[in-house]
């Protein structure tokens, strides 16, 4: 993530503020990638959007308009959760519009969300989170810290964040995109990721009773489900590295420019592991956890490679 200033002032700000040091209020523009005297989106005041509205949407964002379904209101502790959901969704979509995504120069549909809630005013409801046929399902629950924490510790997983939710449906919903766009994506995603059309539910069947280790071939232990998890692990940790290595650019602690911009996949992947390796050594020093706990064996920068690729192009 870049760096931003204020246009009234020049002042620095962050992507999720709204307002600068001075008081000036702030819009994001996603198309510009800048702080703009916009239009507040109407759900600026109860989830805290800072992004612009546009005539594209009416009175929402652009962000904002993707969501179809949100958790009930009167639930204690949604709305919040809620906010934390949709923040975590404007700083993905941020990203993928850096690579033409899902503007106004992208020809396809965007994504749908419905973003519901575990508790209700009648009972728990159980929530599947997942994607189908570009509509995406998110639990808000794990907007919390606790519920994140814990449900990571159960399923042993390494990396657990909304943020990682979002990166990992909206990569389900690009390789719909990319199959259904372009006519030479599925013969070279076979050779590397397997064949996609293998049963699905047989194969997250298989690994829930007996997961295996990520080993040399994948990023992680989920990703050895099935060829459609593997991409979608794959392009999650492609926007993880993206995002860390332009955002330590951003600040002066990774060498290089604009990560987004980088037309060598090989090359960001590189400066994404020594950034990560750097940061991990510092965090050990404070007994914290490392900041990116996975290998990248050269079976996965190859995928990485095919996934940075692929979405550049379609972008």
């Amino acid at each position: 993530m870049q760096i931003f200033h204020c246009p009234s002032c020049a002042e620095q700000v962050w992507f999720n503020n709204h307002l600068c040091p001075n008081g000036h209020a702030l819009h994001f523009d996603p198309d510009a990638q800048v702080m703009v005297q916009g239009t507040d989106c109407e759900r600026r005041a109860a989830i805290g959007c800072n992004w612009t509205a546009g005539t594209e949407a009416g009175p929402l964002c652009r962000s904002c308009a993707m969501t179809e379904v949100i958790p009930d209101p009167e639930v204690e502790g949604a709305e919040s959760r809620l906010a934390r959901t949709e923040a975590a969704k404007r700083w993905v979509l941020a990203g993928l519009h850096r690579w033409g995504w899902f503007g106004p120069a992208d020809p396809g549909p965007a994504p749908r969300f419905e973003l519901v809630a575990d508790r209700t005013r009648h009972g728990p409801e159980e929530i599947v989170m997942g994607h189908a046929d570009g509509l995406i399902t998110l639990d808000v629950a794990e907007a919390s810290r606790a519920v994140q924490e814990e449900r990571r510790e159960r399923l042993a997983e390494d990396y657990r964040t909304m943020i990682g939710h979002l990166r990992h449906e909206l990569a389900h919903y690009l390789f719909l995109r990319l199959s259904q766009d372009d006519p030479s994506f599925l013969g070279a995603f076979r050779p590397l990721f397997g064949d996609e059309r293998a049963d699905y539910g047989e194969a997250l069947k298989a690994h829930y009773d007996n997961p295996r280790p990520a080993g040399g071939t994948h990023i992680t232990s989920y990703a050895t489900a099935h060829p459609h998890e593997d991409w979608a692990e794959t392009v999650a940790h492609l926007l993880h590295l993206t995002d860390l290595v332009d955002s330590g650019y951003a600040v002066a602690l990774a060498p290089g420019g604009d990560a987004y911009a980088e037309p060598d996949a090989l090359a960001l992947i590189e400066r994404a592991a020594n950034f990560a390796m750097r940061v991990n050594h510092v965090n050990r020093a404070l007994d914290l956890p490392d900041l990116y706990p996975f290998v990248l064996s050269d079976p996965v920068r190859e995928k990485l490679a095919f996934a940075h690729r692929a979405l550049r192009r379609a972008g």
